[in-house]
């Protein structure tokens, strides 16, 4: 990007061209010539567009309702606009509190607000539930951060630096957190002109659900998984720190986080002095915010069904608070609940009043277990409805189609066709699960399956929570489906051939980067490489066919070995 030219400069000019792209920002010309474009592309395949605060895969994230969480914006909003009024301002803010306290409501909706006032400069919100890989991953976040510094109309002459920065040095994105933000933010921060116009914010939201890249050569247990994503969270602390001190950058830093051992460990023994907490407590009385909630939500299903003014009662309205114990997923799965179609309201409404009051001093989870428990079992079969949930959201089932396309999430109309046993089983399966899961229309073959909160994959991981909806070996159902595939040539729901085909090319996509072994008698090699997918090609160095003479008796097929699963045929 060339330096700004004024206006003023063209005055009386003539016979001249403008040549590569050009953007106009109010009243300056910016020209970018070749090879930023080229840089920009480049950024662009190293960035989580997923997640940016305003990505389309954040269209169904939480946001604060209406007149509800006010305090806490209000408290984030100030000191973004006006810093700490004491003698020891801070750089960061630490938001934190426990599991379903509307953390990343709060971010989403604070940010919301700061990119309408100017105040956002960029954001990178976490997810370890989401389909796309690079939300739970430390490698992308510097990277997305600097693209959207680059794209940001008040930070163009920061935006030209960085994309030298990228143009000199295209391995950056694969060195250290901390060398990635020294030279994509902080040192094209150094090198501009600050104006009065910059944007004040950066927000990184659910730290603690970043997760260390998984090598498929050599799995972790448990804890050694715990231990890698602790470390990886350790790293972006101390890159983020280490920012929040140079005197170059000029922007405050809101982390959101549950209050995670290592993360509250390092703003308590080592960024003390920088960092504001505030903890979602009390203070900020979700009490009320969780009435106003459920009275504006009551009041929808009144109008729907044309009920009384009176219903609910007040203390009904009062029972559902004190269920939720502070949390406010409880209560916003309740009314997702209560709003289904599958009975009238007030039928459902009863269901989740009659769950036994549950004790909390025990497990502060109580209410939200028995509430979750209670909706799974309203399925028709809860137990496959727990299989299913668990392999997609708890495995990373699928992670992606291809290396290539790291950040496409699977359809769930394939997961769907994927899963079935027999047609229709997926709406067999779900149904009555709208309020835990965002599930596509039957016509919306590109949308993926989505959690509304990550504490439904928090409570079926643990067989404490779940009791005996927990499943010990998400994966047996996909080795399962994976085999009958194979030797049934598709789903087992009949396709038209056109929807057939795209279903066999994406299967075969994810066969490339998710081999297993098979074992199988009548398994029809030829007519798979027959198939007229332009994937094939990829497929065949893994298959090892070994056959006695002809191509219609193969005996044993090799998918490679990247799970080390060898599984055998009935």
């Amino acid at each position: 990007m060339s330096k700004p030219i004024e206006m003023s400069n063209f005055h009386g000019a003539h016979d001249f061209n403008i040549e590569g792209d050009t953007n106009i920002y109010a009243n300056n010309y910016y020209h970018h010539d070749g090879r930023s474009r080229n840089a920009v592309k480049e950024l662009r395949e190293h960035i989580a567009a997923g997640a940016m605060h305003d990505s389309a895969e954040r269209c169904d994230a939480p946001k604060c309702h209406p007149e509800t969480r006010v305090a806490v914006q209000d408290e984030l909003v100030g000191w973004v606009e006006s810093g700490d009024m004491g003698e020891d301002p801070k750089r960061i803010v630490w938001v934190t509190g426990p599991a379903g306290g509307g953390k990343t409501a709060i971010m989403g909706s604070t940010a919301e607000t700061c990119q309408k006032k100017g105040l956002l400069a960029c954001a990178f919100f976490f997810s370890s539930f989401a389909k796309s890989t690079n939300r739970r991953l430390k490698r992308c976040l510097v990277a997305t951060l600097a693209y959207q510094l680059v794209q940001h109309k008040a930070l163009h002459n920061v935006g030209e630096r960085i994309l030298s920065c990228v143009e000199h040095d295209p391995a950056i994105f694969e060195k250290q957190v901390e060398v990635q933000l020294n030279q994509l933010l902080l040192q094209p921060l150094r090198e501009a002109r600050r104006d009065s116009d910059w944007p004040k914010v950066v927000f990184i939201d659910g730290l603690d659900e970043c997760q260390a890249e998984e090598d498929d050569d050599a799995p972790r247990s448990p804890q050694e998984a715990a231990r890698a994503n602790a470390a990886d969270q350790k790293e972006i602390l101390h890159a983020l720190l280490k920012a929040a001190k140079d005197p170059s950058f000029p922007f405050r830093i809101i982390i959101a986080s549950r209050p995670e051992h290592i993360i509250q460990s390092f703003f308590t023994n080592i960024a003390h002095q920088t960092t504001r907490r505030i903890f979602l407590d009390d203070k900020y009385n979700p009490d009320a915010d969780m009435l106003l909630f459920l009275e504006a939500k009551f009041a929808e299903i009144r109008r729907e069904y044309q009920l009384s003014a009176s219903w609910p009662s007040s203390d009904v309205k009062q029972t559902l608070v004190e269920n939720a114990s502070g949390q406010f997923i409880y209560v916003a799965t309740a009314m997702r609940f209560i709003e289904e179609y599958s009975a009238p309201p007030q039928e459902l409404l009863d269901q989740v009043m009659a769950l036994r009051r549950q004790d909390v001093s025990a497990n502060p989870f109580a209410p939200l277990d028995a509430l979750y428990t209670h909706i799974l079992n309203s399925s028709a079969k809860p137990l496959l409805a727990a299989r299913w949930l668990s392999l997609i959201f708890l495995t990373g089932y699928p992670e992606h189609l291809t290396s290539e396309d790291s950040d496409k999430e699977l359809p769930a109309r394939f997961t769907q066709l994927f899963l079935e046993s027999s047609p229709g089983e997926a709406s067999y399966v779900f149904r009555g699960l709208n309020s835990l899961v965002s599930i596509p229309s039957t016509d919306d073959h590109a949308s993926p399956y989505s959690l509304f909160h990550k504490s439904l994959t928090d409570f079926l991981e643990d067989p404490s929570r779940c009791g005996s909806l927990y499943v010990a070996d998400p994966y047996e159902l996909y080795d399962v489906r994976y085999l009958q595939i194979w030797k049934n040539k598709g789903p087992a729901t009949p396709l038209a051939e056109l929807e057939k085909g795209v279903f066999i090319r994406q299967f075969l996509e994810m066969f490339v980067h998710h081999p297993i072994l098979l074992m199988e008698q009548d398994f029809d090699i030829a007519w798979w490489h027959s198939c007229k997918v332009q994937l094939v090609s990829k497929m065949s160095p893994c298959l090892q066919v070994h056959q006695n003479g002809d191509a219609q008796g193969a005996s044993k097929t090799r998918l490679g070995d990247s799970r080390q699963a060898e599984i055998a045929a009935p």
